[in-house]
């Protein structure tokens, strides 16, 4: 299944715990009393899904994006490390390709291609935390360089 859609699934799924959870908060708010109280804490949980749910799909926006911006200019990694039977990479590949890449950040610490080239050499060799992180810093470095080569007085989030 394609990521895309499989996303669109849960985000759809969780629209649908978001609307039900809102309706029971309601309930209880309208109820009055103490569950008046227990309907507003359960109203924050919605809210907060709502939130996460939207800045998760700005993210891959923004990450597909730079993505497109990359493979248009043919500079976007090739996936032809060697696998385990899991079909992750073999870990001492995973270990060199990521020495390679983040001394291509070390050389260009402004190059947005790089840190993204990095953060896939991260989730490569298993570090996830490390691997949103670079794609976060890369993300940000291409939206800098959007902004400063658009027509001035435009906005790119």
């Amino acid at each position: 299944m394609k990521p895309k859609v499989l996303a669109g699934l849960i985000t759809a799924a969780l629209i649908g715990y978001f609307l039900l959870m809102t309706r029971q908060a309601l309930v209880f708010i309208s109820a009055g009393g103490i569950l008046l109280v227990l309907g507003l804490a359960i109203l924050v949980l919605p809210l907060l899904g709502v939130y996460v749910v939207v800045r998760e799909w700005q993210f891959g926006g923004k990450v597909e994006a730079l993505a497109n911006s990359l493979g248009s200019r043919g500079e976007l990694p090739i996936d032809d490390l060697p696998k385990r039977a899991s079909g992750r990479p073999e870990r001492e590949a995973a270990d060199e390709r990521f020495a390679q890449r983040a001394a291509q950040v070390q050389d260009a610490p402004n190059d947005a291609g790089a840190w993204f080239r990095l953060a896939v050499a991260y989730d490569d060799a298993g570090d996830r935390k490390r691997a949103r992180s670079s794609m976060r810093r890369a993300v940000a470095l291409f939206g800098e360089q959007q902004r400063a080569a658009g027509p001035p007085g435009t906005w790119v989030r």
